[in-house]
């Protein structure tokens, strides 16, 4: 038959309860006979140790049958080989995951096969291994057919030689492996090791050479601005489901809400928290989600994005912490992907550029804001540079700073100094167009940018240090009125939602004050260097052609 892995009416689907897998089996007896096996599997933990089969909703038997039924057991070639599952906590994500590799390891015939559930961490492997070890210990006729060694973490099928391992990538070796089956357990927090990318590829390598094999990542949504491999994939499951991207090996099954529903609030009401917890009922208590929420409400928003996280899929666009910029409240709304260098100059009556940073240990970041010739908003687009030294310093930031390098906001340079002469030729092409008022930077980094941007005909007059610490407190809040009047619009770019969730506010008498030393190892320049094109357009700068914008933010001199 033929089958396709979009699902672009996936919206209707899961407003309705329907299955979000759009095609049955491909082999439906090759499903039957997998599902006939996992149905019996008993989940232990549960009340009564039931049978699987009278435990879970239709949706897992959908997902597990979709697997089961891909194989081709005429030519021993799995058609579907890859499937990706994000679903909210308590949807039975451990037990589903434990059932389906101990059904491929009861079901395979390749002698000595090995089947892996790849865990981020040594916890998360041991709560991956227990449901599986419990469903063999507690199954008389399962014992005898399997051999548990708990204490590395491996199921033995004494007939076959065929093995299920649960493998923690923080500890465990994956090199040389040769699965038949992978299972990617929280895939999320593989996004936070900047390593992933190796460690799963040496964990899937085998399957180049085992046509019966797949791969299955299985997550829960990030509880911060998804990164690195999860990141990767998330975007790519979500372009196969909506049909953008073309392929038939690859199943994606994602229970999230409409972008409609979240923009309009109805996602965060109970009676729609359903519609992404399709376990609810079964393992997924109504009372306890609705608890749950009025406690995240109380808490703050901090704590309410993580129950949006993790309870209901809610991507978290901004990691907003109690301590947060107040900015960073409205930054998110504030973005239009129209926003553009080309866009600015081709809309403002008057330019300023912010510079900031460009340490070895730093990023080096640039602002370009402009205002807009009906004299009423601020434009403004960002860019940063960093050596690949960072990444090594910074091993924790690196898959997503990789990420913002991707995505073409952060330049990485091979080179000591290309970073600044790269920052002096988009000052330069402000200069040209006519608008450029000045250029606004640490007096303590004046050295080389100022270099680079006389040697690029930049009067020196137009390059002036703008005051830091306390004294930058008027362009912090002046950035925060502009963002919460709707005065300011950004380039809706990821690396600035993370650089504004990064910043730390202490207050400095009647001042506020947000540093690089509050915010620790998150980097935070791209925003200071906004910080430093607002002091300077703050100060009502004359436009090309003469006139002023009478009604722009503070008149206080912030300018060293």
């Amino acid at each position: 038959m033929d089958w396709t892995t979009a699902c672009p009416d996936w919206e209707t689907r899961i407003a309705s309860g329907g299955s979000l897998i759009p095609f049955p089996p491909i082999f439906p007896d090759e499903a039957e006979a997998g599902l006939a096996v996992m149905r019996e599997l008993r989940i232990v933990d549960a009340p009564g140790s039931p049978q699987i089969g009278n435990a879970c909703a239709p949706w897992v038997f959908d997902f597990a049958g979709s697997i089961f039924g891909s194989y081709d057991a005429e030519t021993g070639r799995r058609l579907i080989s890859e499937y990706f599952l994000m679903i909210p906590k308590k949807n039975s994500k451990s037990s589903i995951a434990a059932s389906i590799m101990l059904t491929a390891l009861i079901r395979n015939w390749r002698l000595s096969a090995e089947f892996i559930i790849l865990a981020p961490t040594k916890e998360v492997a041991d709560n991956s291994f227990k449901p599986a070890a419990d469903m063999v210990k507690y199954d008389e006729e399962l014992n005898d057919l399997l051999h548990v060694q708990a204490h590395i973490r491996t199921i033995t099928h004494r007939e076959t030689g065929a093995t299920l391992k649960v493998v923690a990538a923080d500890g465990d070796t994956v090199g040389g492996k040769k699965a038949v089956g992978v299972l990617i357990d929280e895939a999320w927090l593989f996004g936070k090791n900047a390593k992933a990318e190796d460690i799963i590829r040496e964990a899937t390598g085998g399957l180049a050479s085992r046509p019966e094999g797949f791969v299955i990542w299985l997550t829960t949504q990030s509880n911060e601005p998804p990164a690195g491999v999860f990141k990767q994939k998330l975007m790519y499951a979500r372009g196969v489901r909506d049909g953008r991207i073309v392929d038939k090996q690859f199943l994606p099954v994602i229970y999230e809400f409409p972008k409609a529903l979240i923009e309009s609030g109805e996602a965060r009401k109970p009676e729609n928290f359903h519609l992404v917890n399709p376990n609810i009922d079964y393992s997924v208590d109504r009372a306890f989600l609705e608890r749950e929420l009025r406690k995240a409400q109380e808490a703050g928003e901090e704590s309410l994005r993580g129950f949006l996280a993790k309870h209901l899929n809610i991507e978290i666009g901004l990691a907003l912490l109690s301590d947060r910029w107040a900015g960073a409240d409205y930054w998110e709304v504030q973005a239009d992907a129209k926003v553009t260098l080309d866009e600015i100059l081709a809309r403002c009556e008057v330019v300023t550029v912010g510079v900031d940073g460009g340490g070895l240990d730093d990023l080096l970041g640039l602002a370009v804001v402009g205002r807009e010739a009906d004299r009423r908003r601020w434009l403004a687009w960002c860019r940063a540079w960093a050596h690949p030294s960072v990444l090594e310093r910074r091993k924790a930031e690196a898959p997503r700073l990789l990420d913002f390098a991707r995505d073409g906001d952060l330049v990485l340079v091979e080179r000591i100094g290309d970073d600044v002469d790269q920052v002096a030729e988009i000052v330069a092409q402000v200069a040209d167009s006519g608008l450029l008022d000045k250029v606004g930077i640490d007096p303590a980094g004046v050295g080389a940018i100022l270099d680079a941007l006389l040697e690029r005909d930049i009067e020196q007059e137009q390059v002036v240090g703008v005051s830091q610490g306390w004294r930058l407190g008027g362009a912090i809040k002046a950035t925060e009125r502009k963002l919460a009047e709707g005065g300011l619009i950004h380039a809706a770019q990821p690396l600035m939602n993370w650089c504004c969730g990064n910043a730390r506010v202490e207050p400095r008498g009647n001042s506020i004050l947000i540093t690089k030393q509050a915010s620790g190892s998150a980097k935070i320049d791209p925003l200071m260097a906004l910080f430093n094109a607002v002091s300077l357009m703050a100060l009502n700068p004359e436009a090309a052609g003469g006139s002023r914008d009478f009604m722009a933010g503070i008149r206080d001199p912030l300018i060293a």
